[in-house]
């Protein structure tokens, strides 16, 4: 193909406006994934030696302005080949006055029509880093050692289950490999004996070395950490571990057993990859949560999906929470680790935004731009970023239509999930009586909406503050989980 029909921005994956720092990222990620003597797999020595071309040209800055020459006009409006997004908003347009003003925006990004046809499900890379600790004895190991051995027997070829067991030392059960002995791995799962003390680091950091032995752009890579209690003292070294694993695009799942593991924790673990955390409160539901896992892995269209925020004058991205596939907030800190997309649902998130008067200029105000990043699996090339932009209109007087019914139902459950948020920071602040009120009108919201389980956990949880000054680890854990489960799919219904 002749030089002048290369768009070598998208083969980077970066925008025609990238500095040379950004060209040079996007180079040493491209050619990292894609170099020959990590990748043997037919055309991609070939994709390897257009990156370079590539990169020889746009690093070069008298090429480069010889090259921007020869490209078409750059359009926003132009369909990206493999994604595409929606945006509602709470409000049509924006008031001028003296005050900030809150705005919710919905945003839906799916594959695109060309691309969200029938692919194959794409390789599997997973470890699970499993608690093998004394209060993992009985049932809580016996089911989670016949759910792991199911989950190997069910791999394709050319999948990769590996297995890493920890304590206050750690094993690896079952090393990454492909095409091994069943049966072998089956006996070694089945002979984990609970002993000793809780230790997550050690457990992280081999199941990232096991999924680095086989680790691909075209695979899913993934840690899925099964913990039922709180390690101590290494809380800091497993938050950098995870932030080095999400830039070798390896996202990790935390899956809480029982009620004395840290949330808090788990959710800042895993949602430094875009992952979130899950509570498993009986035994029994282990098996069910690992395979639906699983299924979700295989249904993978595209992750590693990071929006790069350019921050705007007088606007603040003040909360980011996803609705699907897993419901979770996000760290605003640019870029913003979504999460994947799945082939058969949208990735959903809903933002609130801060906007300041001294945003609201020229009749008009661009609330967030920012380049939507993702990986696809069933393509190994970079894919080029896809451009986001918010904006609305500023008028005299408030529009007087309503929202759409999607988002005034995730801003309503968003707005239960928040109750808890703040009733629990106020109790952790020694104001019990704020806190129980808070649960007392979360109950009362969880009626209107025939959540009757959940309202009567938060009025036994606002009793037992107002009486002992205390959260019950079942409780707090409890109502947290199934507030957010409401949040799944909020966005579902479209007006």
């Amino acid at each position: 193909m002749p030089q002048n029909r290369l768009d070598f921005y998208s083969i980077l994956g970066v925008f025609r406006d990238a500095t040379q720092e950004e060209i040079k990222r996007a180079y040493l990620h491209s050619a990292q994934r894609l170099h020959p003597d990590k990748n043997t797999a037919a055309g991609e020595t070939e994709l390897f030696l257009t990156i370079q071309q590539a990169y020889e040209v746009l690093s070069n800055p008298n090429r480069r302005n010889q090259y921007d020459l020869t490209l078409p006009s750059e359009s926003l409006t132009e369909k990206h080949k493999y994604i595409r997004y929606a945006v509602q908003y709470s409000r049509p347009s924006l008031v001028y006055l003296q005050e900030k003003q809150i705005l919710y925006a919905l945003v839906e990004i799916e594959p695109s029509e060309r691309q969200s046809g029938s692919l194959p499900a794409p390789p599997l890379n997973i470890c699970l880093v499993l608690d093998r600790s004394t209060s993992m004895q009985g049932e809580k190991m016996n089911i989670l050692k016949d759910t792991a051995v199911q989950l190997m027997r069910s791999l394709r070829a050319h999948d990769v289950l590996s297995i890493v067991t920890f304590s206050d030392r750690t094993e690896v059960v079952v090393p990454a490999s492909i095409n091994t002995d069943i049966k072998k791995q089956a006996d070694s799962i089945q002979k984990i004996t609970p002993s000793g003390a809780t230790e997550i680091f050690q457990g992280l950091n081999a199941g990232l070395n096991e999924i680095r032995k086989t680790i691909s752009p075209d695979r899913v890579n993934h840690i899925i950490l099964l913990t039922d209690g709180n390690t101590y003292g290494d809380e800091q070294k497993c938050l950098a571990l995870a932030e080095k694993a999400a830039l070798m695009n390896v996202g990790i799942t935390g899956m809480g057993i029982g009620y004395e593991w840290n949330d808090v924790f788990l959710d800042a673990l895993a949602g430094k990859t875009g992952g979130s955390s899950v509570h498993i409160s009986q035994p029994r539901d282990i098996e069910r949560f690992l395979i639906e896992k699983f299924k979700s892995f295989s249904n993978i269209y595209a992750d590693e999906v990071n929006l790069e925020v350019r921050l705007r004058d007088g606007v603040e991205t003040n909360f980011v929470f996803r609705l699907q596939p897993d419901g979770g907030q996000v760290d605003v800190t640019s870029p913003l680790r979504l999460g994947p997309i799945l082939r058969n649902a949208p990735l959903e998130i809903l933002i609130e935004m801060v906007v300041h008067p001294q945003a609201l200029h020229n009749g008009s105000v661009t609330l967030l731009e920012g380049a939507l990043k993702v990986s696809v699996k069933s393509d190994p090339m970079p894919v080029a970023p896809l451009l986001i932009r918010l904006n609305r209109e500023v008028k005299d007087e408030p529009a007087a239509s309503e929202p759409p019914k999607s988002i005034l139902k995730a801003i309503s459950q968003l707005t239960l999930y928040r109750m808890q948020e703040r009733a629990k920071a106020a109790a952790e602040e020694g104001r019990y009586n704020e806190a129980s009120q808070q649960l007392q009108r979360l109950a009362t919201h969880l009626l209107a909406q025939g959540e009757n389980s959940a309202a009567k956990t938060a009025l036994l949880e606002a009793q037992n503050l107002e009486n002992s000054h205390a959260w019950s680890e079942s409780g707090i854990k409890d109502i947290k989980y199934q507030t957010r489960a409401l949040l799944l799919g909020g966005g579902k219904e479209k007006n």
